[in-house]
């Protein structure tokens, strides 16, 4: 006869043990946030940053800089390993301050904010004058064609769309025209560009970002315009058709410089040759500080290792710390690290990325199967009492991406993106616009997240 008692015994006691296992890691969980919304040397690293080594664009001496203090925090951090991991990044440089303005006939002559787009050539010292051409995307401009663009200037005026409350999605439904709009405008003979802001924001400053010429056209003149600039453009036009639109920009390409990926390990106690990458782009365009974009995603991760540290957290993995360089225009390091973990045929079993801003977080965006998901979502109830709880299948980051070829689950911390847009790839990106508990509350879910999935790994499925 079977024994109930045992039986009863033996369920009662699975269920105290899970019940221990789950108590314990709630715990640690509210242990990490406490640590992480008390603390503010996070913030000040972040503030450091933004106010001594900001444009910190790939190939500059900020960049260069930055690499060696990352590497100095990561150290007194008590990382077990750091070191640098050598790429060949592009170098382009904006040069003087851009001048524009709109001559009109009727209207006179308006002085408008631009700014170079990153990759594009500059105008020489002169600047380049010609009649503006409004189109509102590269397939009307396909359809006016040579005889109606070449030899003018283009003028990309599509707004981002407003309707998605996932502002990612507004960017994305006008970026292209930044990115590819102007190598299109020059395969029809166009002498120069202006593309509208790609921004959430209604106001004058203009927003910056790489275009992209390939090798068989020719790179021309191309810059962005604020949004009010480019309404009161766009405007004028209807009144005066033969407006000529006037700018001035001294942007250019140098050598490829050598730079760096900076690495910081904490060893893994039961699988030290297993890698959870923790990581942010440690480059940033030139106009703003680079707060949000990336240095609270970069900072964010140091504080994982603090927290690591200052709790005495042993990973059962290898925890890697990486500071990316050049995600704003070729992803050199991002390429990099990959063919390095190819080379080497490392394991990868997870990588996070932060780089939507150091806003309030929601969750994480996971870039893995349905199956997958339904996985980790076991630990989902361990976020809720810090609203970070969202847990959905969509695009991790760029520069984790390739590690899916590793077998990763490539993962990307969710935050509000309501304002970030409004400073992207600006001089509105300053330090100023960070807020220290929006920014820990990240530092914390991130940490949070990478112990469970640490600590729970035969649970989860990485193909």
């Amino acid at each position: 006869m079977i024994n109930l008692t045992r039986i009863f015994l033996f369920v009662f006691l699975f269920h105290c043990g899970v019940l221990e296992a789950q108590n314990k890691d709630s715990t640690l969980i509210a242990r990490i946030y406490k640590e992480a919304l008390t603390s503010d040397y996070a913030y000040k690293n972040l503030e450091y940053l933004c106010k001594n080594l900001s444009g910190r664009l790939s190939g500059s001496p900020q960049a260069a800089a930055s690499v060696e203090w990352t590497k100095q925090i990561m150290v007194q951090l008590g990382a077990d390993t750091v070191y640098l991991q050598q790429t060949e990044v592009p170098h382009w440089v904006r040069g003087e301050k851009e001048t524009a303005r709109i001559v009109s006939q009727i209207y006179g002559t308006t002085s408008v904010n631009i700014c170079a787009l990153g990759g594009s050539v500059g105008t020489g010292k002169v600047g380049i004058s010609g009649e503006a051409v409004e189109v509102t995307d590269i397939t009307q401009l396909r359809d006016l064609g040579e005889p109606v663009i070449k030899g003018k200037i283009v003028f990309f005026n599509r707004p981002v769309d407003f309707s998605f409350m996932n502002t990612f999605k507004s960017y994305g439904s006008a970026v292209d025209q930044r990115i590819s709009g102007p190598a299109e405008a020059a395969k029809l003979g166009a002498i120069g560009v202006v593309v509208r802001s790609v921004t959430t924001a209604l106001d004058t400053i203009p927003h910056t970002g790489i275009t992209r010429f390939d090798n068989v056209v020719t790179n021309i003149p191309a810059v962005a315009i604020s949004t009010l600039d480019a309404d009161r453009l766009s405007e004028q036009l209807k009144g005066d058709p033969q407006i000529r639109f006037y700018f001035r920009t001294t942007s250019k390409w140098l050598e490829n410089e050598i730079s760096y990926n900076v690495v910081g390990e904490i060893k893994g106690t039961d699988f030290p040759e297993v890698y959870l990458t923790i990581g942010g782009h440690l480059d940033s365009w030139d106009l703003g500080e680079g707060a949000h974009d990336d240095g609270a995603g970069c900072i964010q991760a140091l504080e994982v290792l603090r927290l690591y540290r200052a709790l005495d957290i042993k990973p059962r993995h290898t925890i890697r710390f990486v500071m990316f360089m050049d995600e704003e225009i070729a992803q050199s390091g991002a390429n990099t690290y990959a063919q390095l973990a190819e080379n080497r045929d490392e394991k990868h079993f997870l990588a996070i990325e932060s780089d939507r801003g150091g806003f309030t977080p929601f969750g994480f965006s996971i870039d893995a199967s349905q199956e997958v998901l339904n996985e980790i979502e076991k630990i989902k109830e361990y976020f809720e009492p810090y609203g970070a709880d969202k847990f959905n299948i969509g695009f991790s980051g760029v520069d984790i991406y390739k590690l899916k070829q590793r077998g990763a689950i490539t993962v990307g911390l969710i935050a509000d993106s309501q304002r970030y847009f409004d400073y992207h790839h600006s001089a509105k990106d300053t330090f100023d616009k960070v807020n220290k508990r929006e920014l820990q509350s990240g530092s914390g879910a991130i940490a949070g997240f990478v112990y469970l999935m640490d600590k729970y790994t035969p649970g989860f499925k990485s193909r």
